[in-house]
């Protein structure tokens, strides 16, 4: 299985659920592995013919700016179900961080895959 991966896209939305943090917009960083068949893009150089990881880093990134959760673990999967109704994409591993919710250089976050792989 062939794979497109995304690194530390990072995006301001409002996320949590405490009072400030349902008027602050915090930063949350997206990894992202997808399964993708690159052969007939390979051998064609048609961007139509894979996943064009700018289309959809653009769709995530508007999603969530435009988007307020409470959880984490809510966000994780709309993302998750935007990339595999919108861009076809069978098999999805996110990992989704949220970098200032704890101070200092604590990093937290969960890890969700959806799909067959």
């Amino acid at each position: 299985m062939d794979r497109i991966f995304i690194s530390n896209l990072t995006v301001e939305t409002i996320i949590g659920i405490y009072d400030v943090e349902r008027v602050t917009p915090q930063r949350v960083v997206l990894d992202l592995e997808m399964s993708a068949d690159i052969a007939h893009a390979a051998s064609t150089e048609d961007i139509e013919s894979t996943l064009n990881y700018k289309t959809l880093s653009e769709t995530l990134t508007q999603f969530l700016q435009e988007s307020q959760f409470q959880l984490i673990e809510t966000m994780a999967e709309r993302v998750t179900e935007i990339i595999r109704q919108d861009f076809g994409v069978k098999w999805v591993k996110l990992t989704l961080h949220k970098p200032d919710a704890l101070p200092g250089d604590i990093n937290v976050g969960v890890i969700i895959e959806r799909g067959a792989v």
